[in-house]
């Protein structure tokens, strides 16, 4: 392994841990994917902590929960100030290069009350999370909601796709048989071919950019941190061909869903259950049509890797390179009656993640698979130890990787993970009754038992070992109390485990020790508390010298 360390972590959106081979999906073959887990090591417990794209990234590029970093949904900024794993890998000398989507808010206002002019390289860094933006591409471009164009509609209209808003109209829509457009957010159209060559589509495109940027990052000569964020398979639900017919209504497992859920169902469930995309996704006729194409972006994108991971091996770049495969969140496709990604049923929070570490050290390991509860802030310290630095852990509050993948039988120590939902933007809010302020739910998951608290409300609870479909809400289960409170406690002392004081490290407090500073700020700043007489200043003053010199000694 040379002594340069890059990474390339892919994340794709809205990619169930269950839609993949190697993590036992028996129609849909991932064979790159799996080829990637063979060399390294795939957790079978990943969580993210917040299944909404915004929040979630926003953990992962802090290393922080949603409660400490306070971009709570989509379009909440990540306020100025936050560190973000473009500073900590700064750190390193290690580069953090944005090629796909973050769904980052920027801190306008904020930015504004500090003076910080926008276009300026601050601003820039600040506004993309602190990513360098080799090719920012949130992937949702409806005509007429984003004043700012993504470079992908620049490359289709180059490529001869004209249209005012080339993203919708070729890239996810269809083609009726009399020429007319068949818009792909429509999920009736799920089954036909997008109107774009597939050599053409988003996430093609995207993996180019990724070559690119490697190409041009040889000449650089500094170590990288790409990252490759694919939009698929995020809606629209629409795949260019041969994808789209790839799979059908036969490869359509049966959804995980009774109708005791909806007895006496928790009011924040209900709501949800009653929203659109879960009334269509509760149809069958909708599943067998967009599930197939659902598959087909995830069979794309495996096909990609494939030539994305052949690229690396013809540059070297494979045996420097630490490769992460992971997703912001899952989608439900009907399974307990919802579409999208609200809540935190396993389909939702639980998320595929493979780590690929390319030195010596994690020979032992490759291929194996790990059942230790690892959440998605738990990258950020990992990225920083194998670029040789020492995560900032009065900063960030997940926990490196690095011992698991380096030793299968490490000693981890972490008994829960977290995630949390703010459903104050989602009509659920106005059915319920609820202010803006009382619209926070929290999961706390031990690997058996996972509760819900919904502020307001009663909990969820579901036992995992008898129940494994979720499929019996226990919250009100009387026998289940002694489960409740234990939870409620770890809940309790999550909480007070919040990194606040993120300006001054726990080295600099050590330092701080009375005992071994070279000098008392206060004695020095003529600031005296508590002393009786100058004949008791004078002898604090010679026991600290006494010490110190001892100490050098």
């Amino acid at each position: 392994m040379t002594k340069q360390r890059n990474i390339l972590w892919i994340m794709c959106d809205q990619l169930r841990f269950d839609y993949l081979s190697c993590y036992g999906h028996d129609r849909l073959h991932t064979p790159n994917i799996d080829r990637l887990a063979e060399r390294g090591v795939r957790f079978n417990n990943a969580y993210v902590q917040a299944t909404v794209c915004g929040p979630s990234r926003m953990s992962a590029y802090t290393g922080r929960y949603m409660r400490s970093h306070g971009s709570t949904q989509n379009a909440v900024p990540l306020r100025v100030g936050e560190p973000t794993l473009g500073d900590h890998l700064s750190e390193t000398g290690t580069r953090c290069v944005l090629i796909g989507k973050t769904h980052m808010r920027p801190d306008l206002e904020g930015m504004k009350r500090l003076g910080i002019d926008p276009a300026s390289e601050i601003g820039a860094r600040v506004a993309e999370g602190g990513f360098e933006a080799f090719d920012r591409d949130d992937g949702v471009h409806p005509t007429g909601y984003r004043k700012k164009e993504p470079a992908y509609n620049a490359y289709l209209r180059h490529a001869g796709f004209q249209a005012e808003n080339p993203w919708e109209f070729w890239a996810n829509s269809a083609e009726g048989a009399d020429g007319t457009n068949q818009s792909g957010w429509l999920l009736t159209h799920a089954d036909k071919p997008a109107r774009i060559p597939e050599e053409h589509s988003e996430t093609a495109y995207m993996t180019r950019r990724a070559m690119a940027f490697m190409e041009a990052a040889e000449a650089d000569g500094r170590p990288w941190c790409a990252h490759l964020s694919y939009i698929k398979p995020h809606w629209p639900y629409i795949v260019p061909a041969p994808y789209h017919d790839m799979y059908g209504p036969e490869d359509v497992k049966p959804a995980v869903r009774s109708s005791q859920e909806l007895e006496n169902a928790h009011p924040l469930f209900k709501a949800i259950t009653e929203e659109v995309y879960s009334r269509n996704f509760s149809r069958d006729e909708v599943r067998e049509k967009v599930i197939p194409a659902y598959m087909g972006l995830i069979k794309q994108i495996d096909d990609q890797l494939g030539q994305l991971f052949a690229f690396m091996d013809e540059r070297g770049l494979t045996e420097n390179t630490m490769i992460v495969f992971t997703s912001d969140h899952g989608d439900y496709l009907g399974d307990h009656w919802m579409g999208e990604k609200y809540m935190f049923y396993q389909q939702a929070a639980k998320v595929p993640l493979i780590v690929v570490d390319p030195s010596s050290e994690a020979d032992a390991t490759r291929g194996s698979v790990s059942d230790a509860l690892v959440e998605m802030i738990d990258l950020a310290p990992t990225f920083v130890e194998y670029t040789g630095g020492t995560p900032a852990m009065h900063i960030l509050e997940g926990r490196s990787l690095m011992p698991l993948l380096r030793d299968s039988d490490a000693d981890w120590t972490r008994t829960h993970v977290f995630s949390e939902l703010d459903y104050s933007n989602l009509p659920a809010r106005l059915k319920l009754g609820r202010d803006v302020q009382d619209c926070r739910a929290t999961m706390v998951f031990d690997g058996r038992f996972k509760m819900i608290e919904v502020q307001g409300m009663r909990p969820m609870l579901f036992d995992l070992q008898t129940d494994p479909d979720e499929l019996i809400d226990l919250g009100e289960d009387v026998a289940q109390e002694d489960v409740r409170r234990r939870l409620r406690s770890a809940l309790d002392k999550w909480h007070r485990d919040t990194r606040l004081r993120i300006t001054k490290s726990d080295e600099a407090y050590r330092a701080m020790d009375p005992v071994l500073r070279e000098s008392d700020p206060d004695l020095v700043a003529g600031v005296v508390i508590g002393y009786w007489d100058e004949e008791e200043v004078e002898a604090e003053q010679r026991k600290i010298a006494r010490i110190l010199s001892q100490s050098k000694d």
